[in-house]
């Protein structure tokens, strides 16, 4: 009985040891899978509202409107972002109403970029250290759906292009 007693107490304290680290891989499983659903749940609601119209019979009804893009190009987005990049690290350096200035700009079209590829951004609602990492995170997914920030040369440092 007391081997018995003395196992439930170990496996006890094992869990409890291993409980802080269930709860974080918890947490970031949970986020991406939340992401994800909602990414599926927008696709599924486009695909709903494009077809339903068709698929009942009703496509002379409601026929669906030309798509129409709402600001500039992603082309101009992506020449504007680098170009603000290189005067974040040049001339922007030179007066701090200058840099408040360029780095206005650029979340402007951090922000428009987000709206044309459809990346949830926090930038206008956060400030300090906490923007500053908002804008990192939203860079990284600008750059993951293919948006290029500096030259094409990889030998060529950031700020140099």
């Amino acid at each position: 009985m007391a081997v018995v007693h003395a196992l439930v107490v170990a496996v006890a304290l094992v869990a409890l040891a291993c409980l802080p680290c269930a709860v974080a891989m918890f947490i970031t499983s949970a986020d991406e899978i939340i992401e994800r659903t909602g990414r599926a749940a927008r696709r599924g609601a486009r695909r709903v509202r494009r077809g339903l119209g068709r698929h009942h019979g009703f496509g002379w009804l409601a026929p669906t409107p030309p798509v129409v893009p709402v600001g500039p190009p992603i082309e101009q987005i992506a020449a504007d972002l680098r170009r603000l990049s290189r005067h974040r690290v040049g001339i922007a350096t030179r007066s701090p109403v200058w840099f408040t200035a360029v780095q206005r700009a650029y979340d402007d079209r951090l922000r428009l970029a987000c709206r044309s590829l459809e990346i949830e951004e926090f930038l206008g609602e956060l400030d300090g250290v906490d923007r500053e990492i908002e804008r990192v995170r939203v860079e990284g997914h600008l750059i993951a759906a293919g948006m290029v920030f500096g030259s094409a040369d990889p030998d060529c440092p950031r700020g140099t292009q």
